[in-house]
């Protein structure tokens, strides 16, 4: 008899196993998949932050190579009065760009960051503000609104509009 109790256990004990195998195989519940979403929202709203930390530090280095580099192959760059489409038409642009031909360094406060994410699509909206470094003084303001998308698993600038900003709180 005692056996059989052993037996019927360890069977019990074996199916439980296999019971809590499939489901963590299969996701799990509800809630660790809305956990691993939200998780994996922040990661790409973080990587999409990182577009606008590489801008800042393309205009104050005068890298156009690094500010080329996020923007994808087709992109558009829209400014009153003009559109750049493509890598090419783009990098023009910013090869005489102010903030790339002035001695400025580029920020932007954290609290004029704003970001969303849907899938493999997302918006950038930034502002720039470009420091004289000798007076200490602001010298520009701008801002960009930008459609960013997921490509080869990369977050990269699909459309950016440029526009005037002031400074504010």
């Amino acid at each position: 008899m005692r056996r059989i109790v052993i037996a019927v256990a360890v069977a019990i004990a074996v199916g439980i196993g296999v019971l809590v195998g499939a489901i963590a195989a299969s996701g799990g519940s509800s809630s660790s998949s809305a956990s691993e979403q939200q998780m994996q929202q922040n990661a790409d709203k973080w990587e999409i932050d990182q577009l606008q930390r590489s801008f800042h530090r393309a205009t104050t280095t005068k890298n156009v190579a690094l500010m080329m580099s996020l923007y994808a192959p087709d992109a558009t760059f829209t400014l009153p009065g003009s559109i750049a489409a493509g890598k090419k038409e783009i990098r023009q642009f910013w090869l005489t760009s102010k903030s790339m031909t002035n001695n400025w360094i580029s920020e932007t406060p954290i609290y004029k960051v704003r970001i969303s994410v849907n899938g493999d699509r997302g918006t950038l909206y930034f502002e720039c503000h470009y420091v004289n470094p000798k007076t200490s003084k602001v010298v520009s303001t701008t801002a960009a609104d930008s459609d960013v998308a997921r490509i080869n698993g990369r977050w990269l600038i699909t459309n950016l509009a440029g526009a005037s900003s002031s400074l504010s709180p």
